[in-house]
């Protein structure tokens, strides 16, 4: 009988538990941010993800992103409904630990990933027209990407890092988001967050989860995972107060929502490289969150893009520089396992990175609007105005969030 290390399953099972909290933690966050007559659907979204994805993953996608390999792009389907597989076999990524953990692992890591995409064409999109979205993206967006960074492709077989998803969940999620806008067009109603509270308590149980989602691609109890758990924290505190303060100073007034935002912003410019840099240095990561998606959102604001709730100037903007940053400031002497950035004396793994960044961004950008394109010629994607106009959650779901 096979013994794992019991110290790094419990670790792994417990960063799972805390990434599939993260999922309810956006449909939180998402919903307390659009008006109440939309905020059931937004709600929706996410968690329908947490079906759907959870059979296509158990069925073909944990397989083709981490089964075999085909020209670098894509696996097999030797794992699908996990054959081949036993409560005994250890994971790819580490012996000390079941497959099926890594498997469950990765699995919420994929469920909150297109959800991430929803906040930018809320109150615009048929539900039925979005589970077919939500099929057609992991099957040719995410599962190739992850494949060839995560899964022995052949971005990874170049050497390109990404710790815990800059490039394979938040860049691709927020360029497909771009996509989605530019497909859809403007929503006819711009309603205000109905519920600032609720967003709050969304962007908590994030934050709270995000440390299972960084800490837990070390896949193991060491040091690794250490200097990422207090990397996402500081991160995530900088960019928030640096946020804080770009309000302040800007548009005159500290504002909550802002706070949450540079929060988020700071956690996703980590992730790529939370396992990869010193404390000291994600200060910086911090810092250039809270500024540089800020002014990423201002001039999305100024061209008038109706990302209504900021996906691309967050992770999108925020994906591509924390790879950028992790290219100039990733330091072997953190882990061993990763490279020397560009004040390291490593120019090359530099462009390595924004290379696989830029390909990234632009493979997500286009496969999204084609996938837009092809369900729309099956089905309409986007409901029609007057059902925008009274709201998404009567006339789709048939329920209100306050009743009689």
């Amino acid at each position: 009988m096979v013994v794992f290390d019991a110290t790094a399953t419990l670790f792994m099972l417990v960063a799972t538990a805390l990434v599939m909290f993260m999922t309810p933690g956006l449909a939180f966050f998402y919903a307390g941010l659009v008006g109440q007559k939309n905020s059931i659907s937004i709600m929706m979204q996410s968690f329908a993800a947490l079906g759907v994805t959870t059979l296509l993953w158990v069925s073909v996608g944990y397989s083709l992103c981490f089964s075999g390999d085909f020209h670098g792009v894509i696996g097999n389907l030797d794992q699908a409904f996990l054959l081949n597989t036993s409560s005994s076999t250890a994971a790819p990524v580490s012996s000390a630990i079941p497959l099926y953990v890594f498997f469950a692992y990765e699995m919420m890591v994929v469920i909150i990933t297109p959800p991430l995409i929803t906040g930018a064409f809320t109150n615009r999109v048929k539900f039925g027209a979005y589970l077919v979205f939500l099929v057609g993206w992991q099957l040719f967006v995410y599962y190739p990407i992850a494949h060839m960074v995560w899964g022995g492709g052949l971005l990874q077989q170049w050497g390109v890092l990404d710790f815990g998803g800059g490039i394979v969940v938040h860049t691709i999620a927020g360029m497909s988001a771009l996509a989605c806008v530019l497909y859809l067009g403007s929503r006819y109603v711009r309603d205000k967050p109905q519920n600032l509270h609720m967003a709050g308590i969304g962007m908590a149980i994030l934050w709270f989860g995000w440390f299972g989602f960084n800490a837990g691609n070390a896949y193991a109890v060491n040091s690794v995972a250490v200097v990422a758990f207090l990397n996402t924290a500081i991160s995530g505190g900088i960019a928030s107060f640096v946020w804080m303060m770009m309000d302040w100073a800007l548009e005159g007034k500290p504002k909550f929502l802002g706070f949450l935002t540079g929060g988020l912003a700071g956690l996703v410019v980590i992730t790529p490289a939370a396992g990869y840099v010193t404390p000291a240095v994600s200060m910086l990561f911090g810092a250039a969150a809270g500024i540089i998606c800020y002014l990423a959102i201002a001039m999305k604001n100024r061209r008038h893009l109706d990302d209504a709730l900021d996906v691309w100037g967050v992770h999108g903007v925020g994906g591509i520089l924390g790879i950028g940053l992790l290219g100039v400031f990733a330091s072997m002497g953190v882990n061993s396992l990763g490279a020397n950035g560009l004040a390291y004396g490593g120019p090359t793994f530099l462009g390595k990175e924004l290379a696989a960044v830029a390909f990234a961004a632009a493979f997500a950008f286009v496969v999204t609007y084609l996938i837009l394109f092809v369900i729309d010629r099956v089905m309409d994607v986007r409901v029609p105005k007057e059902v925008e106009v009274s709201g998404l959650d009567m006339e789709l779901h048939g329920e209100v969030v306050y009743g009689d």
